[in-house]
């Protein structure tokens, strides 16, 4: 269950990390903007939406490494035996009948004979 949230939280920030990178404009996008070609009129101002953008990305990108994180932890935490060896032996050889008349208990498997 824990695993589930902690999945689907980051999905949730890696699509909206992806989305802001996005958005953001590029470096070179200022050398346009000093010939008159408009792209500095962005919804924030002409030089507002970086810092808001650049915070928000700064701090999904941490929330991102923290579930990335998490998850290898709570991943690794399992307590079921993954191995065969680690496994009850009722789950790796299932008990075999054996007649009556030998003596033995029903449960103990029985090896062919040696020709």
């Amino acid at each position: 269950m824990v695993y589930t949230l902690f999945l689907v939280a980051h999905v949730v920030v890696a699509v909206a990390l992806i989305a802001l990178v996005l958005l953001q404009q590029g470096k070179g996008a200022d050398a346009g903007a000093a010939f008159g070609s408009g792209a500095s009129s962005t919804m924030f101002g002409s030089r507002g939406s970086a810092s808001f953008l650049s915070r928000t990305t700064a701090i999904l990108a941490a929330a991102f490494f923290l579930t990335s994180l998490t998850l290898a932890y709570v991943a690794t935490q399992t307590t079921t035996p993954t191995s065969v060896i680690e496994r009850a032996p009722s789950e790796v050889l299932p008990p075999v009948p054996v007649p009556a008349e030998s003596g033995r208990p029903v449960d103990v498997p029985q090896l062919p004979p040696k020709q």
